[in-house]
């Protein structure tokens, strides 16, 4: 779930929230004057029926939203934990990944190509992304898979991705 289609929620569940107090309240008011009118007990009762009904939607609601909040709250935390944990393995990653280029003697440009590549970008994307043409992305792909002898992006992004697994293996191990 994304985070606007959880707020999205919240704004529902609050206007439902809103509407059975506001049914509650309309009913407690007509019963008050029906009871003062005189009205029979079995109008007076079905009516008594709805504003607990509506009642109970109130409360029903109001701990889901606060169950949300709560839940919300967690995942905000755990989220920060992992972002905070993960941080020095992604640094290590791109260290990693720099020292390679450079095994490699890849130039500037080819190690900026090969980083946008690993990112999953195109080679039009890369071109708009350096102000460069397209032909110019191509051709310096191409030169790091030749430095590197990898035979194209798959092969780029399994070479990181099998010592990264291979990393996580050794250290369950």
């Amino acid at each position: 779930m994304h985070m606007s289609d959880d707020i999205e929620e919240k704004r529902a569940q609050i206007a439902a929230i809103a509407l059975f107090v506001v049914i509650a309240v309309l009913i407690l008011g007509d019963l008050i004057l029906d009871y003062r009118e005189g009205a029979d007990w079995a109008h007076v009762g079905i009516e008594l029926v709805v504003l607990v009904t509506a009642s109970a939607g109130v409360v029903f609601l109001w701990r889901t939203l606060t169950q949300s909040r709560t839940e919300l709250a967690q995942a905000i935390v755990e989220a920060e934990q992992w972002r905070q944990e993960s941080r020095d393995v992604i640094r290590g990653l791109g260290i990693a990944i720099e020292n390679q280029f450079a095994r490699w003697k890849l130039t500037k440009a080819e190690a900026e190509v090969g980083l946008l590549l690993l990112k999953g970008l195109s080679h039009k994307e890369i071109a708009n992304a350096r102000d460069t043409t397209e032909r110019t992305a191509r051709e310096q792909a191409r030169m790091l898979y030749r430095k590197s002898g990898l035979s194209g992006r798959s092969a780029l992004s399994a070479f990181f991705l099998e010592d990264l697994l291979l990393g996580q293996s050794d250290e369950a191990s």
